[in-house]
């Protein structure tokens, strides 16, 4: 293993994950600098979200380091990963439909409490979390749906919620899992408009298939298939090179 450099703000080395014998990430390595806007792309099955599950902390990998700013968090488990600043969206939404938008934010913003929450404590009495919930529905423009139960929203407006809970716990580290899938056009706008607001203190990196609107919020791009990284580097050059093509695109 290498040493640990804080130079990076995700930094991962020969990971390695199977299944009943498939490998479904193979020696995956990658570096990430604070700041940066990395585009995981990859046909389907390449590993892209068990590449995601990893690093949040979702499943152990067999073999191979996780590190997080310097510090190896491959055994913590996910709410310490939260706590060193990563944050996720996943590819299905996972909201509660029956709560509203407000306390479905203020929920995700509990895990980060440093003192032990209390089960039987008035969840409206965490004033200052309520608040925080609300300037970030605000952020992304729905805060006149706050007191809405989350079953009310289209299906666009879920993921904007989503990517609130997120956003609200102020990530240095934020995996996007396929945050425009499912969207209109109109949609997909208003989303992208809103990761490419995300404050460079914060280092993106997003699974995506729409590869016309992802390249345009991406600096770097790191191509999967197979579980392998295929190509690895500035947008331009992965998109140009004859493995994306052979690989991604078709050609």
């Amino acid at each position: 293993m290498t040493a640990p450099s804080p130079d990076f703000a995700l930094e991962i080395v020969g990971l390695n994950k199977a299944f009943g014998g498939l490998k479904v990430t193979q020696g995956v390595s990658l570096s990430i600098r604070p700041g940066e806007r990395r585009l995981i792309i990859g046909p389907n099955g390449a590993g892209k979200t068990t590449l995601f599950n990893q690093i949040s902390g979702d499943m152990r990998p067999n073999a191979g380091q996780i590190k997080l700013f310097g510090e190896d968090v491959t055994t913590l488990a996910p709410h310490q990963r939260a706590h060193r600043g990563l944050s996720r969206t996943y590819q299905i939404i996972t909201l509660f439909a029956g709560d509203t938008l407000e306390h479905n934010v203020t929920l995700g913003l509990l895990g980060l409490l440093p003192s032990r929450w209390q089960m039987w404590r008035p969840l409206s009495s965490y004033r200052h979390l309520a608040e925080e919930a609300r300037r970030t529905l605000d952020s992304v423009g729905l805060l006149h749906l706050a007191a809405h139960p989350v079953s009310d929203l289209a299906y666009g407006e879920k993921r904007r919620v989503e990517l609130a809970m997120a956003l609200s716990q102020k990530p240095r580290v934020l995996l996007l899992d396929e945050p425009l899938a499912g969207l209109s056009n109109a949609e997909r706008a208003t989303v992208k408009a809103l990761i490419a607001s995300i404050s460079k203190q914060t280092t993106v990196v997003m699974i995506e298939h729409d590869m016309d609107t992802a390249l345009d919020l991406a600096e770097t791009v790191t191509l999967l298939n197979y579980g392998k990284v295929i190509v690895d580097g500035q947008r331009d050059q992965v998109i140009v090179d004859e493995r994306t093509r052979e690989v991604y695109l078709g050609a």
